[in-house]
């Protein structure tokens, strides 16, 4: 191959006429789903090795995955087969953050953005989040609510919409916009840093060497992971003087849980609105995106003409897991694909869904489980019960 790899940086590929190129990603479907570059579409790196792609040759054809690894090797193969194929040096990150930093009249931006929660996504954003508040009272007089962000859509529309709260100020309560660097590389914590900017929340960082720790662990990692992030939250929170820890999971995410535990888990479990903390006494979790449908993110986020980053992760700096096969290991995704196949014939699937959570007949079931201890229906078979 010419000088071995063909590469363009995201500031030279702006020199490029955009009818010139076609830009094709082959990161997960995930990532695709939470940002990609404009018209850009998906393709899994194995059609692109089998030479069973279909690509046209009329144009070049940008690659690009997350860091630039994965998307120089498909470009090699590419090229070998006669295409004009380039990768875009730094992936989807570098070209992420410049377009961050280039963009005009951040005050300008910023006030677009508040002004379409206030009006246009009142209904889809701003109401559900309120109503998620009252109904299951997450927020009292007094609080001060640790925000915790990770540079992902859902964190940070969470904080919009709590400084949005905020500016009603209908009873007394702070808000600390939280944000814990794991060991995240220099690209990836600038998109948070220049995100958080451009959307006027004044984050404050904290460090921990949480990847590094989990790094080598081969079973699980990103669940221990998740466990010592967690810990870490609770803790910085706590030295803050905060008594909650708002975590930015949607309605999607609370009916994909729900059904990901009968299928993989073998039961059935709630994601509660709010949790009492059994580690951090006098510390709680509250999930204020509970009754926010993830379609309606991603349009504010799409309408709104901002990138936020999918994962930040250590572990995928080769590009080694933008994407491996044709089909996902993650149980979420699958999960998420079979609702939206159920969907098709049933419109009401997402709604019976959530609404099973609340409609638990206790004649119906066969065990239930109380503080980690397994209680048969014989218990209460044929007795009278006060609920």
């Amino acid at each position: 191959m010419e000088e071995l790899t063909r590469e363009v940086s995201a500031e030279e590929l702006e020199s490029w006429p955009r009818s010139s190129y076609r830009s094709i990603d082959i990161r997960d479907e995930e990532d695709f789903r939470q940002g990609k570059l404009p018209d850009a579409v998906r393709m899994d790196i194995k059609r692109i090795a089998d030479g069973e792609h279909g690509l046209p040759k009329d144009r070049r054809l940008l690659l690009y995955c997350k860091y630039g690894s994965l998307s120089r090797q498909a470009a090699e193969l590419l090229f070998e087969q006669g295409y004009d194929a380039w990768s875009l040096r730094g992936g989807y990150g570098d070209w992420l953050l410049r377009k961050i930093q280039r963009e005009l009249c951040p005050e300008e931006r910023r006030r677009e953005v508040e002004e379409s929660i206030r009006k246009r996504f009142r209904r889809r954003l701003y109401t559900p989040f309120a109503k998620a508040l009252n109904d299951y009272e997450l927020v009292e007089e007094g609080d001060r609510i640790c925000v915790c962000i990770s540079g992902g859509k859902d964190s940070m529309l969470m904080a919009k919409l709590f400084q949005e709260v905020k500016r009603h100020n209908k009873f007394p309560f702070e808000l600390v916009f939280l944000c814990m660097d794991p060991g995240y590389n220099e690209a990836n914590r600038r998109i948070i840093e220049e995100n958080a900017a451009l959307l006027g929340i004044p984050l404050c960082f904290f460090q921990t060497e949480i990847f590094d720790a989990v790094f080598h662990i081969e079973k699980s990692p990103c669940y221990v992971c998740a466990r010592m992030r967690r810990g870490w939250l609770y803790r910085r929170a706590r030295e803050l003087g905060c008594n909650k820890i708002a975590l930015g999971h949607h309605y999607d995410d609370v009916i994909e849980t729900v059904l990901m535990g009968m299928l993989y888990s073998g039961q059935f479990q709630a994601m509660m609105p709010k949790l009492r903390s059994t580690n951090f006494e006098g510390m709680e979790l509250i999930r204020p995106l509970y009754l926010i449908r993830e379609e309606d993110i991603l349009r504010w986020r799409d309408e709104n003409h901002l990138n936020f980053i999918q994962c930040a992760c250590k572990f995928t700096e080769s590009c080694s897991s933008c994407q491996t096969d044709g089909t996902s290991s993650s149980k979420r995704l699958e999960t998420k694909r079979l609702i939206a196949s159920l969907k098709r014939t049933n419109p009401f699937i997402e709604k019976n869904l959530f609404k099973s959570m609340e409609n638990v007949s206790l004649n119906t079931v066969l065990a239930v489980r109380e503080n980690g201890v397994k209680h048969s229906f014989l218990e209460w078979y044929g007795k009278k019960r006060s609920f």
